[in-house]
């Protein structure tokens, strides 16, 4: 069952170009679902049945899991036999009546932009550790990229002269502009913090941590939650929730929709339009051209 698989994250990566998140979220499921089914004494693709499948489901429904996973393991496993139906190894597509359950959609959390300015004050210039958090939390709140896009980011994706950021993805790169506020402070990085903590003079990556390596996604999730509890914000934050308040306040404040799905790098605008459903009296202490912090 691992053979086939890996034999299918390697399509997947090959013939249809996916992202490694996509790789790595299909190949997550699919295990979970392998060893699920070796406990039943099923080892190979080719022995699952309908009955398997379904057992399967009910047991992550049974463990309460949430609506939105089980669905998105259903998927999974839908796209993999598609796969082994195409590749001839198993000879009918034992997932196709696998129901999804209703997922009830929720509004993204938002911070108000008072939240915000509370947030991106916290850290100052006492440290290279401060300037570097710093341009790490400016430069997602003016772009709205994703965490994993943060941390992956090189110094020659960042173009200063013209304010704007190049995120690159498997199926094509996008220019993201980023304001006056986050220009400071990545300004302020690359003058007074990133020389003194990056040993090798070789390392190309944007952000990194005070051994000059690479920031991880966990190193950032704890900065954002220690700032967040001296900014005084008492509910759930994550990286996240910078990229929805990005969207929210930009469309609040009269950004067009279509902008906003190429800055977020959404495939589709339907993603987008979740945002258009927040309380506008909210978000509405935005100024500047679209951005506050602009």
């Amino acid at each position: 069952m691992e053979e086939r698989i890996s034999a299918f994250i390697t399509y997947l990566h090959n013939v249809k170009n996916t992202s490694q998140n996509t790789e790595q979220s299909y190949r997550r499921d699919l295990h979970k679902l392998s060893v699920f089914l070796s406990a039943q004494g099923i080892w190979r693709a080719e022995d699952i049945t309908a009955v398997s499948l379904n057992a399967y489901v009910r047991y992550l429904e049974e463990n309460h899991f949430k609506a939105a996973t089980i669905s998105r393991n259903i998927a999974s496993i839908r796209t993999f036999f598609h796969y082994l139906l195409r590749e001839g190894i198993v000879s009918a597509d034992v997932s196709e009546h696998l129901k999804p359950p209703r997922v009830e959609k929720h509004m993204p959390d938002v911070l108000t932009m008072e939240e915000v300015e509370r947030l991106l004050s916290q850290p100052g210039e006492r440290n290279v550790k401060e300037i570097r958090d710093k341009a790490m939390l400016e430069l997602l709140y003016a772009t709205g990229i994703r965490v994993s896009e943060l941390i992956s980011l090189k110094v020659t994706d960042v173009n200063m002269q013209m304010s704007y950021i190049i995120c690159h993805d498997r199926n094509k790169d996008r220019a993201v502009p980023f304001g006056s506020k986050a220009r400071e402070a990545l300004s302020a990085y690359f003058f007074k913090a990133r020389g003194a903590m990056v040993e090798d003079p070789a390392e190309q990556t944007l952000f990194v941590n005070y051994s000059g390596a690479p920031m991880s996604r966990q190193g950032f999730w704890k900065l954002i939650k220690h700032y967040a509890k001296l900014a005084g914000i008492e509910r759930e934050i994550t990286p996240h929730t910078l990229r929805h308040s990005f969207a929210a306040h930009l469309l609040a404040n009269g950004a067009d929709l279509r902008s906003v799905q190429e800055m977020l790098g959404h495939a589709d605008i339907s993603t987008t339009q979740i945002y258009t459903g927040l309380d506008q009296n909210r978000i509405r202490e935005a100024y500047a051209n679209y951005h506050p912090r602009g």
